[in-house]
């Protein structure tokens, strides 16, 4: 029978190396024909174990013979109570198959319906152990998506011109006077697609702009957004890259949104290649920026198709009623 403890208070360094060596030891068997994919970074495991989501607690769960992990992000925002997200469940690959995940499934399980949670989602690579086990216990696929990734080239393209625009770059948290103009310009992000999600969406305010932002910099990432402002003072676009570890050779693209009102003026190419710019200068040893975008979204993915991107491999929003 297999013995879960659960983990809270500070973590210890011995516990953060134990849960990220899980984490390696899978990426090593389920990521080998990714070779172009790093392994988890220490400081980005250390991260998310220590630094609290603003979302809602997180509960986790490890063997006690140290082969398997669960995390569960409980939402405690408004709107969201009934769901939660199912950060983590790896097992070590040498102990798979022996109900070891099953296990941690049904712990966090437990954990779901004592807090009277209705649905839960996870994400997983398509064709992988991942999307196998979600399904074997009920889980559904409902937003169909993919990880594109972009090799740095050695000289970054022009940005094209925008006329009426100008182009402004930010490191770190959004500054004061710009925070408002950002925060509705993530208001765009209503209208992406969201397959049949049962999270509702929530308006983007200053406060949780910043909580958000300062939650991928206390955790040791780096941030850089880049926007198109117009003479008025609105975001009409934006873009934003981090850098989990910022000694590491990948970085995501997070959020690109162009405002409707100011679609079809090629902004979403111009944030994108003036990002592409910055990173290459700003950060010598990065070498590719990954990104997911939902197969619904026809717009953003040709936007980066004309950038360079390629389809790195299938994933999808997993759910499931309970």
């Amino acid at each position: 029978m297999t013995k879960i403890n659960a983990l809270s208070g500070p973590l210890t360094d011995a516990e953060v190396d134990a849960w990220w060596a899980i984490q390696v030891a899978a990426h090593a068997v389920d990521a080998a024909a990714l070779p172009g994919l790093p392994p988890p970074a220490r400081v980005e495991a250390a991260g998310r174990l220590r630094v609290p989501s603003p979302r809602g607690p997180v509960a986790r769960w490890a063997t006690a013979e140290g082969d398997g992990q669960a995390a569960l992000l409980l939402f405690t925002e408004e709107g969201n109570t009934h769901a939660a997200f199912l950060d983590e469940l790896t097992v070590r690959p040498d102990a798979r198959r022996r109900g070891v995940g099953t296990a941690l499934w049904e712990r966090v399980r437990e954990e779901l319906l004592a807090r009277g949670r209705t649905s839960v989602a996870t994400i997983a690579d398509l064709g992988g152990p991942g999307q196998a086990f979600a399904e074997s216990l009920g889980f559904r696929n409902v937003l169909p998506m993919a990880w594109y990734v972009q090799e740095l080239p050695a000289t970054a393209p022009p940005v094209p011109a925008t006329p009426g625009y100008e182009l402004m770059t930010w490191s770190g948290l959004v500054p004061d006077a710009w925070a408002p103009a950002l925060a509705v310009a993530h208001g765009a992000m209503q209208d992406a697609p969201s397959g049949d999600s049962d999270e509702a969406f929530r308006p983007w305010t200053v406060e949780r702009l910043h909580a958000a932002q300062r939650l991928i910099l206390d955790r040791g990432g780096e941030l850089t957004t880049v926007a198109a402002l117009t003479p008025a003072g609105e975001v009409a676009a934006y873009t934003v890259l981090v850098l989990p570890d910022p000694r590491g050779p990948r970085a995501l693209q997070y959020d690109t949104v162009v405002v409707p009102g100011h679609r079809g003026r090629g902004l979403g190419r111009a944030v994108k290649l003036r990002m592409l710019e910055r990173a290459a200068a700003r950060h010598p040893g990065l070498r590719r920026i990954g990104t997911t975008v939902a197969d619904d979204n026809g717009p953003m993915r040709a936007v980066n198709e004309a950038l360079g991107y390629r389809r790195e491999r299938d994933a999808g929003l997993f759910q499931l009623g309970l």
